[in-house]
């Protein structure tokens, strides 16, 4: 016997066995997708565990979760969509009259989320340029309640000093987006963050084929109160949902890998054609951004490159921001110019994805 802690695997093998706990009747390795809305009780209010009612709790869910929150060091809550774990982390955090700091440099979700919805119940926010720490720092107040952080950002791919921020933070919760980045690159809650939130529908479930979203943290309190949000909204996923964000993690590690190497040749493309200017590249993941006069033009000129919204999954996408995602922060200060251009730069061979751009760029 010991009462040391067992050794902390590696990344790799944390995302391959996350969650993967042998079901109990027949030993499956896999966990069983749990397709049902409710659950026999022995007596009445006698059930096991919190399996009273799917939307409060489903085993498939759970396993997902307690994943996740492997791999990012905290407790996590899993929800419908990416924006439906935003909204649970400010409405548990802020109330009316609250004021919350955005980047200025945002997810054109997010803006929609908070200016067109949040804000007719009386929350007030700040866009601010949050690559300009002093400036932050004056955006905070003493009724800030949150800082929205973005890192790398969306989508022209900044990347936030994570630690300044809460340096600067004075009472407000800090929250970091991480779906660009993962926890493959990136774990905020060990820099010192107080809640991640993810779009599992990106590079999590990276096979474009699912929608999802996730909140985590290390402070109980928190988690609790997000557990709350979850079964009082109802913003949840279906267990086959779970189970295919689930699949994907396993071989997170794996991908990010791929991605980087793609992202990294096409960069090299990009510094080098005429036209291009101001390339982005984070140094990991598969997200890419540039301008080019033709930006319209030439996302629709690819072969490999699919012209479509989203990003994450092991195919390569393109896309121009103020056409598409972004359509939401036209006319304000978040807006994004037209010559702008996102990929997300799939698992595909380099050279291929390469020779796709640099026709379309022709």
């Amino acid at each position: 016997m010991t009462d040391q802690e067992p050794p902390r695997d590696a990344f790799a093998t944390r995302a391959v066995h996350a969650g993967l706990t042998p079901d109990p009747s027949f030993r499956s390795v896999i966990p069983a997708i749990h397709q049902t809305s409710t659950y026999a009780q022995r007596r009445p209010g006698e059930f096991v565990g919190d399996y009273d009612y799917a939307r409060t709790a489903n085993p498939t869910r759970t396993a997902l979760e307690q994943a996740i929150g492997d791999l990012e060091g905290g407790l996590a809550v899993v929800f419908a969509s990416g924006l439906a774990a935003e909204h649970a982390v400010i409405t548990a955090v802020c109330g009316a009259g609250s004021h919350m700091v955005l980047p200025a440099d945002l997810y054109g979700g997010t803006f929609r989320l908070v200016d067109k919805v949040l804000s007719g119940w009386g929350l007030d926010y700040d866009l601010v340029d949050q690559t300009d720490l002093a400036a932050l720092e004056r955006a905070v107040g003493a009724n800030t309640k949150l800082i929205w952080v973005e890192s790398p950002t969306n989508p022209s791919l900044n990347l936030i000093d994570i630690e300044g921020v809460i340096a600067r933070r004075r009472d407000a919760l800090v929250a970091v987006d991480n779906t660009f980045a993962t926890p493959a690159n990136q774990r905020p809650l060990e820099r010192g963050a107080d809640i991640v939130v993810h779009s599992t529908t990106k590079y999590l479930g990276g096979h474009s084929d699912v929608v999802g979203g996730a909140v985590i943290t290390r402070r109980p309190e928190l988690h609790e109160r997000m557990r709350f949000v979850q079964n009082a909204v109802g913003a949840v996923p279906g267990p086959f949902d779970c189970f295919l964000v689930h699949r994907g993690l396993r071989t997170l590690h794996l991908r990010m890998d791929a991605h980087a190497r793609s992202a990294s040749a096409i960069v090299e493309l990009l510094r080098a054609m005429p036209e291009v200017r101001d390339v982005r590249w984070p140094g990991f993941s598969g997200m890419v951004s540039f301008h080019h006069p033709r930006a319209a033009s030439v996302a629709t000129r690819t072969r490999l490159f699919t012209l479509a919204e989203s990003l994450g999954g092991v195919e390569s996408l393109i896309e121009v921001p103020q056409l598409m995602t972004h359509q939401s922060v036209e006319g304000s200060d978040a807006a994004v110019p037209a010559d702008l251009v996102r990929l997300s730069c799939g698992v595909e061979d380099p050279d291929d994805l390469v020779a796709d751009l640099r026709q379309a760029l022709a």
